[in-house]
């Protein structure tokens, strides 16, 4: 079983899973209720029309997060996060009672206001539920814990939005919807009391209660870290264009399918369906660290299945309207339509639950859930962004097709401009693509390597890319240490300069460079990096370990960090090692897909690390397991 099914029985997860779940469902279930009540008996109400109440709801629930989630973040960096759930739980019970009365005295004004009180109440949820997961889950299962979540909360959309259209269409439904509200309610809070301490990130903290200065100041905090940063506005985008998608379900299955209210259904089920198989796959696609690598394949995917999803759509009104699902689905096209949005859901989910497993694990504990808190402010405003230029193109006179090619070819361009910032998403996508295409990578004794601090890394040198795999197989960044030649080879250049490699050439080639490499090594370790070199120098000739040279004691002397031996098993003989050696006289003669392994050894300390030492620790971790 997965890891992250594993999680399923912990403790430390699945009392949260199932708040955030009971959660999620209940917002969708009063939400959709009061919808579909304000669209077919508006008149009962006021004379506004349903279109109006509509949009008017929707940005009622949503100003909630501008207002309040800087006070929501500083909040949950201040207090205990477990108790802080309940309190927010017994909160919802209480919102979800108000409802009930709003319901029975048939007071739209007091629904609208329950509604406002269920953006308070999700808003202050948000920065907790994203902050508590780095305090209770190991790095390497972040990924599968946010899948989790992830898909969950889609399934939880999708059924209470069901729900609540089904129980509020039955005689006496507002008490359905009503009881039903309560009744999730209470479950939430029992589901929270299982959720354990998470002890406060900063109990000293003051909390501002001004809502506009500490919205800047929030906002500020998201910034700290550029990639934190870049990575927030990912997500906010990705939730711009589901937005945009998602507000257009009903429109594009009325005008352009033809169909019936059922067929809206139908699209949301496949796209929530998608969302839950892609953020399940990541896990397993990135090998339970946090692979960023998948991003820009998610972004890619985003705007090729939107782009197709364009291309097979029926010109508005030729199908008809009205039609049956059974009619819709006796249609070839329809079922491309379903694929495409399947697969739009996939690659969001291969899009969004990196970004946000990257800011969980690089945003620093002291004030996580404020950074969270201000990814939440940009999410509202980026939907908000959304919602009006989808309104403005349609009242344009722009169709339901024309703006998902739009929204397709939008997403390409945000996709570049934001990789050309942080060139490190395709340099990981590249990474990614070497070692689950080209080989298949066992990975033994990752847990030598400290999370922090700086380290030296050693390793046998069998190919051109022992850099990129072992990148591949590490959550830390490395900065490799190369011969200046491979360095500027095309392609590889990219991802060696991405990385922060420094090239090195002999005294004999460039005295100056080597010492300048020299000096650069030794500034990245003060800084706390990790540096890897190959002692060797050179590629093996032959397949075997060449003797180490002195390199690894000159910058152990300045630097007495601790050394972690490493060893490639499998690439000697592929398409990779050395050209014109015996090994590449039948260069395909192993195949292209080989299974390749690297055996990570425990730290050598600095006084033991000479180079006969390190070539012998390295030489065992190589024969081990051959």
């Amino acid at each position: 079983m997965s890891s992250q099914f594993g999680l399923m029985r912990e403790r430390r997860f699945l009392p949260f899973f199932l708040t955030q779940f009971f959660g999620a469902f209940n917002d969708n279930l009063f939400k959709n209720a009061l919808v579909v009540l304000m669209t077919f008996e508006a008149a009962r109400y006021t004379t506004l029309s349903a279109g109006v109440l509509v949009n008017l709801a929707a940005g009622i629930f949503i100003l909630p997060f501008f207002l309040f989630s800087a006070t929501a973040g500083q909040l949950a960096d201040k207090y205990e996060k477990s108790h802080l759930m309940r309190l927010i739980k017994l909160m919802e019970i209480v919102i979800m009672g108000l409802g009930a009365v709003a319901y029975a005295m048939e007071s739209l004004w007091l629904l609208l206001a329950t509604l406002f009180l269920m953006g308070v109440q999700s808003s202050i949820f948000g920065p907790v539920k994203y902050a508590i997961l780095p305090q209770h889950l190991a790095e390497t299962e972040l990924v599968g814990g946010n899948a989790l979540v992830e898909s969950g909360t889609f399934v939880a959309i999708l059924l209470g939005t069901i729900a609540g259209g089904v129980m509020i269409a039955l005689p006496g439904g507002a008490a359905w919807v009503s009881g039903a509200a309560i009744v999730v309610a209470v479950i939430g809070y029992f589901a929270s009391r299982g959720i354990p301490l998470a002890h406060a990130a900063d109990a000293a903290l003051k909390v501002n209660w001004n809502p506009l200065t500490q919205t800047w100041k929030t906002i500020g905090f998201t910034r700290t870290n550029r990639t934190v940063f870049l990575s927030i506005l990912g997500i906010s985008w990705f939730w711009f264009y589901g937005a945009l998608f998602l507000s257009q379900f009903p429109g594009y299955a009325k005008d352009v399918l033809g169909g019936d209210e059922h067929a809206v259904t139908l699209l949301l089920a496949v796209f929530s369906v998608g969302i839950g198989m892609g953020s399940l796959l990541c896990e397993k696609l990135s090998g339970r660290h946090v692979e960023i690598g998948l991003v820009p394949m998610g972004a890619a995917g985003l705007t090729l299945f939107g782009l197709d999803l364009w291309w097979a759509s029926p010109e508005v009104g030729a199908a008809g309207a009205g039609l049956p699902l059974s009619t819709l689905l006796a249609d070839g096209n329809t079922w491309r339509v379903i694929f495409d949005l399947v697969m739009v859901g996939v690659f969001g989910g291969f899009f969004i639950v990196p970004l946000y497993a990257l800011v969980q694990a690089r945003s620093a504990p002291s004030h996580r859930s404020r950074i969270i808190a201000g990814n939440n402010i940009l999410n509202a405003l980026f939907m908000v962004v959304a919602a009006g230029m989808g309104a403005g193109l349609l009242a344009a006179g722009f169709e339901i097709p024309q703006l998902i090619l739009i929204t397709a070819l939008l997403n390409a361009c945000v996709a570049i401009y934001i990789f050309t910032l942080v060139p490190e998403f395709l340099l990981r996508f590249i990474v990614w693509l070497l070692v689950h295409t080209a080989y298949r990578l066992e990975v033994d004794g990752e847990e030598h390597i400290p999370d922090e601090g700086p380290v030296l890394i050693v390793a046998n040198h069998v190919s051109f890319v022992d850099a990129l795999v072992i990148m591949a197989a590490c959550r830390r960044p490395i900065r490799f240490v190369m011969d200046h030649q491979i360095f500027r080879w095309p392609i590889l250049s990219f991802a060696f300069r991405t990385s922060g490699a420094i090239p090195i050439a002999s005294a004999r080639e460039d005295a100056t460079m080597m010492e300048r490499a020299f000096e650069r090594v030794g500034e990245a370790l003060d800084a706390g990096e990790v540096v890897g070199i190959f002692p060797e120098g050179r590629i093996t000739a032959d397949g075997e370990l060449a003797a180490f040279r002195p390199g690894v004691t000159r910058i152990l002397e300045r630097n007495a960090v601790p050394v972690i031996p490493m060893a490639l098993q499998g690439l000697w003989g592929s398409f990779f090692s050395r050209k014109g050696g015996a090994a590449m006289s039948r260069p395909f003669r192993r195949g292209i897909f080989n299974r390749i392994a690297l055996r990570i050894g425990p730290a050598v300390g600095a006084p033991q690390a000479d180079p006969d030492t390190l070539r012998q620790r390295v030489l065992c971790l190589r024969d081990d397991k051959k």
